[in-house]
């Protein structure tokens, strides 16, 4: 029996999820399996590697969204899993952000970008 959740997400861009991940210290892997419960694992587009034996995953979906796979119970063992998935999440948007901004070429207008 698996012990892998799969949770919708609404990231779209796994260049930006990953350069996010560095941001925030996390180390990450392309194409690889994430640790889960008892050895089990499962092979996602990209791979946090967490401290301890379980990581988070992200495998893209047909329609462009990327999917969030963990064992969330392991996860929870060493990190605080709604901490950790909600600063991943707005590392996540900022950067979202900024690339947009500089794509429209606006990175020269007066824009501010306040994060609280």
């Amino acid at each position: 029996m698996s012990h892998f959740s799969t949770l919708r997400t609404k990231i779209t861009d796994v260049e930006i999820l990953q350069n996010s991940l560095r941001d925030l210290g996390i180390t990450t892997k392309t194409n690889a399996e994430v640790r889960g419960y008892n050895g089990q694992q499962v092979r996602a587009d990209l791979v946090a590697v967490l401290d301890g034996e379980y990581d988070l995953g992200w495998s893209g979906n047909g329609d462009g969204t990327f999917d969030l796979i963990a064992d969330l119970w392991g996860v929870a063992k060493k990190h605080n899993q709604t901490e950790l998935i909600n600063s991943i999440n707005q590392k996540y948007a900022v950067n979202k952000t900024l690339a947009e901004v500089q794509q429209r070429g606006l990175n020269n207008a007066n824009v501010k970008l306040v994060v609280q």
